[in-house]
C-alpha cells in the first residue's frame, strides 16, 4: 500500500485522447460515463477534484467525419472549436445523470505567465472547488497554438494537468493513458521491459527510456508524461502514471493501491 495517498484530498485527474477516443474514432462513451461516476463519487467522499481532459480534437475529427487531423494549424484550431463543444455537451450529459455539476476551464499559456491572470484562475477553480463542483480543464486550441503541431511552450495536456496541479497545490495528480506505467523500456516493443512501481527522482536514465509520440488523434507520449511528473516533484506533489481504459481504478489508486507508476519525492 501506498501511504503516501492516505492523506490526499485535492485530486486533478488527466486523461488522454487514447482514453476518450476509440480506434475507430468514435468517443468512448462508456469510458466517458464511468469517468463521470468514478469523480462523482469521490466528490461525494469530500475530495476535491479536477479534471483535465484532451479529446477535443478527436471528438471534432469524430463530428465531421474525418480520420486523422490535418496538417494546417488553422484547420487544426477549427476542429478543436467544434470538438470542444461535442466533448463539454458529452460530459455534461453523463455528469448529470449523477447530479454533479461541472464547470469548463479553458486555459491559454499567458494564464500562467501573467501574475494577474494566474491569480484569477487559481481563485476559480479554488471557488469552483469549494462549491462541489468539478471544473474541466483543456488548452484552449482554438487559439493558442501550443499544443498543436508548432514548436511548443505551454506544452500538451500532460504539462496542463501538472501545471493546473501546481497553480492549485493539488495532492494528488492521476494522469490516465494507454499503458500500465512507466517502463525500463518500451513495452510493446519489449517483452523483458519492466514496470517502475515508484520514481523518486528523474534521471538521465529514465528520460532515454521515455521516447515515441501520442496516438494520431492525441499528442503526448512518454517523454511528456515525464517533463510533466518533473514539474510535479519539483514542488513536492505526487503522480501516478496508469492505464486508463478503466476509469475505476481511480478509486484503486485513491485507495493507495500499488498500481502503475508512483512519482514521489515523500518516500526515499
Amino acid at each position: 500500500m501506498r501511504k503516501t495517498l492516505s492523506t490526499v484530498k485535492r485530486v486533478v485527474v488527466k486523461v488522454g485522447t487514447s482514453s476518450l477516443v476509440l480506434k475507430n474514432g468514435k468517443l468512448n462513451l462508456k469510458s466517458i460515463d464511468q469517468l463521470a461516476f468514478v469523480l462523482t463519487a469521490l466528490v461525494n467522499q469530500d475530495y476535491e477534484v479536477i479534471l483535465v481532459s484532451s479529446g477535443a480534437i478527436g471528438a471534432g475529427l469524430q463530428s465531421l467525419g474525418l480520420t486523422s487531423r490535418p496538417s494546417t494549424i488553422a484547420k487544426q484550431q477549427a476542429i478543436a472549436a467544434i470538438g470542444q463543444s461535442e466533448l463539454i455537451k458529452t460530459y455534461s450529459q453523463r455528469f448529470e445523470n449523477y447530479n454533479q455539476q461541472i464547470a469548463q476551464v479553458l486555459m491559454t499559456r499567458d494564464v500562467v505567465d501573467f501574475p494577474e491572470s494566474r491569480k484569477n484562475v487559481i481563485n476559480t477553480l479554488d471557488e469552483l472547488l469549494k462549491m462541489g463542483i468539478i471544473p474541466i480543464v483543456n488548452e484552449n486550441d482554438s487559439v493558442a497554438v501550443e499544443e498543436l503541431d508548432h514548436q511548443t511552450k505551454f506544452g500538451d495536456n500532460d504539462q496542463l494537468s501538472a501545471i493546473v496541479s501546481q497553480l492549485t497545490k493539488a495532492d494528488l495528480l492521476i494522469m490516465l493513458s494507454d499503458i500500465d506505467g512507466f517502463y525500463t523500456n518500451n513495452p510493446q516493443t519489449d517483452p523483458d521491459a519492466k514496470l517502475y512501481t515508484q520514481i523518486n527522482k528523474i534521471t538521465a536514465d529514465l528520460k532515454k527510456a521515455a521516447g515515441g509520440e501520442g496516438s494520431r488523434f492525441g499528442t503526448g507520449g512518454m517523454a511528456s508524461k515525464l517533463k510533466a511528473a518533473q514539474r510535479i516533484l519539483d514542488y513536492s506533489g505526487q503522480m501516478v502514471l496508469a492505464n486508463g481504459e478503466e476509469p475505476s481504478i481511480i478509486f484503486d489508486i485513491i485507495e493507495g493501491k500499488t498500481i502503475g507508476s508512483l512519482f514521489s519525492n515523500k518516500i526515499k
